[in-house]
């Protein structure tokens, strides 16, 4: 028997793929604001890719080809972003959240998807919100600043966890309906 990749064996990986760069490119159709599939593609990258590296690197890279195209899309004020400490906090946050997605391997249910991306949008919401507030010259450098800078990012708060269940939904539950469909991937994904 040969060692080398066959298809069967790639069909998981590459699914896992397109799925998660297709549902970042839902970026760039109009939405609510913060309603995004961004957590999302994180926890799923943690939950189903058998390499580790992957898990984290997959959702980084389709993270990175949408808000190119949203670049490119909106002009120079969306590429301003790319240089700024934002950036590099959100990167981390989505990295981090992939490895919370390892929590999900082999026990994946809609009560632990669901607990999991409402854990995943609070620790995104303080993450990005402290860097919003840290070096701000628009909110104190003090507790209060800080409690303002939460304060102001609460209504976002809500779609944001509304577009990481609602993107759970399509990637862990489509996947769910291709492993049965499938049989490769229940063994390849696991």
């Amino acid at each position: 028997m040969s060692h080398s990749a066959s298809p069967r064996l790639l069909a998981g990986p590459a699914i896992l793929i397109i799925m998660t760069i297709a549902v970042a490119l839902t970026r760039l159709i109009p939405h609510p604001p913060n309603f995004s599939p961004v957590e999302a593609m994180a926890l799923f990258g943690g939950a189903y890719f058998a390499r580790k590296s992957w898990a984290i690197l997959v959702p980084l890279i389709a993270l990175f080809i949408s808000d190119l195209a949203l670049g490119l899309i909106m002009g120079g004020e969306y590429f301003q972003y790319f240089v700024s400490a934002g950036f590099l906090l959100v990167y981390a946050t989505i990295a981090a959240l992939s490895v919370l997605g390892f929590g999900l391997r082999g026990r994946v249910s809609v009560l632990r998807v669901g607990g999991f991306g409402i854990a995943g949008s609070v620790i995104f919401f303080l993450a990005t919100n402290f860097g919003v507030w840290l070096g701000s010259t628009f909110y104190p450098q003090t507790l209060a600043g800080l409690g303002a800078a939460y304060a102001a990012g609460l209504p976002f708060f809500q779609n944001g966890a509304l577009g990481t269940l609602f993107y759970s939904m399509i990637l862990f539950g489509g996947f769910a309906l291709l492993r049965s469909a499938i049989p490769e991937l229940r063994t390849q994904t696991a």
